[in-house]
Order: structure tokens, then C-alpha cells, then sequence
């Protein structure tokens, strides 16, 4: 499997839902057709797997324009750290997270941070319960019923 745990080595997670780590191109992309939510310090796109697994999956991205490697992996390490302490209580099981780290993340407050990504998530699922859809209708289901409602 290509997720990686990032609860606790030393002790009991801090929080009913376990957190891993995306890894595939694949669930970036799908995550990126989700909702989204902006702050000063990052974005995060928000998609609901629909699936059995309990554990929510985050992923973390940092793109060139926000400065060189080092300022980079700096952001990515600080944003990790922030999720380690507020997903497992404001995430919600079996859904994706990516945050796109900003280069303000580099220089704010860890406390700045860790309300920005609070705030992120809250928006992210008032907007995914308001535009909750219900699963399209397979392609069988979609051919069996006419436009009007009645059966073919």
C-alpha cells in the first residue's frame, strides 16, 4: 500500500480517525475536483471518498513558486505538523485532504497556522454537506428510464 501512517510511534492517536498520507497522482487529482476552501497560510481541497476506510488521507504539495527546496520542505514540515494535531479532531473520516502550502506559512506563527487549517476545514465541510450530491446513476440505470420518468 502506498499510504503511509502518521499517527503517534510513542503513544495512542490523538483522535478517533487515523491519518494517512496521500501518495498516488491519481487521489491528488481527484481530490483537486472536490471543494476547496483559501486562507492566507495554505488552501485545502476536500473530497469524500465513499468507501469503507475510516482513515482520513492527507496529502501535501508546495509548489516552485513559493521559494527553493529548503523553503519548501520547511512549509510541507510545518503544515504536517499541524495536521497532526487538528485532523484527527476536525477531520472527517474517509475523506481526502490536500493542502497546498503558501509561502506565508514559512514565516506566520505555528498558532496562525494550525487556526488557518481549523478555519480551512470547516469551510471545506459546510460546502461539502451544502453541495452533497447524490451518486450519479450508472450508465445501466441511465439507460433503462427515458428522460420523462417512464421506462423504456
Amino acid at each position: 500500500m502506498d499510504d503511509h501512517d502518521t499517527t503517534s510511534r510513542t503513544g495512542p492517536a490523538a483522535g478517533p480517525c487515523r491519518l494517512l498520507t496521500l501518495k498516488a497522482r491519481a487521489d491528488f487529482l481527484a481530490a483537486a475536483k472536490g471543494v476547496r476552501a483559501h486562507r492566507p497560510n495554505l488552501s485545502l481541497q476536500r473530497r469524500d471518498r465513499r468507501d469503507s476506510e475510516p482513515a482520513a488521507r492527507v496529502g501535501f504539495t508546495v509548489t516552485k513558486k513559493e521559494g527553493g527546496s529548503v523553503e519548501r520542505n520547511r512549509i510541507r514540515r510545518r503544515l504536517r505538523a499541524a495536521v497532526r494535531e487538528v485532523l484527527p479532531e476536525f477531520g472527517a473520516p474517509g475523506a481526502d485532504y490536500v493542502l497546498i502550502g503558501r509561502r506565508a506559512a514559512l514565516d506566520s506563527p505555528f498558532q496562525s497556522l494550525v487556526q488557518d487549517l481549523k478555519e480551512a476545514l470547516a469551510e471545506a465541510a459546510r460546502r461539502a454537506a451544502k453541495g452533497a450530491k447524490p451518486p450519479r446513476p450508472t450508465n445501466s440505470q441511465a439507460e433503462s428510464s427515458a428522460p420523462d420518468g417512464s421506462q423504456r
